[in-house]
């Protein structure tokens, strides 16, 4: 019975829970709105998980480092998901009207899906290994989330990218 209680009040002595976490967007869209190019902006991915640990009670523990690199995957991921869907529809627009016009050109819609289906396992296989170099130590969870939050932010900006060129022609 002492364990069981000694185990329960545990729960309350955690350093950072997912509750306590400081996470805002802002230092990276600030980073953002700053750098005009793509590569400038490779830079930004990070800078609000960083601003999380700093802010966060207990945010330099794994966990706390963990739930604000997870926060900016989070955040990551659903720009690159938007992007994602906006350029595949205007690629499939495009792919109608050369079809329309007889031209026999590589459909962008196809090609698009395929990068984006060999990104990921690219994506997946990069991380795994950079979790291996931690040799099963606790930093290797951070260390994952890192590594899923930086290539995944660069895949975002980038298909941003290629959408703004869309956009802008």
């Amino acid at each position: 019975m002492r364990r069981l209680l000694a185990l329960s009040l545990c729960v309350f002595c955690t350093p950072a829970t997912a509750q306590d976490l400081t996470f805002s967007p802002a230092a990276t869209e600030s980073c953002l709105a700053a750098a005009p190019e793509l590569l400038q902006q490779e830079v930004c991915v990070g800078r609000s998980a960083t601003a999380c640990m700093e802010d966060t009670v207990g945010g330099e523990t794994t966990v706390g480092m963990g739930g604000c690199l997870d926060r900016e995957l989070a955040y990551w991921d659903a720009r690159l998901n938007a992007a994602y869907q906006a350029l595949m529809a205007a690629n499939k627009a495009d792919d109608a009207e050369m079809k329309e016009l007889g031209a026999t050109v590589p459909s962008l819609s196809k090609t698009l899906r395929e990068m984006q289906r060999s990104w990921i396992p690219y994506k997946d296989a990069t991380c795994d290994y950079e979790r291996a170099q931690w040799g099963g130590g606790t930093g290797g969870g951070p260390a994952t989330l890192h590594c899923l939050m930086t290539l995944t932010g660069a895949q975002a900006l980038r298909l941003e990218a290629r959408l703004n060129a869309y956009e802008g022609r």
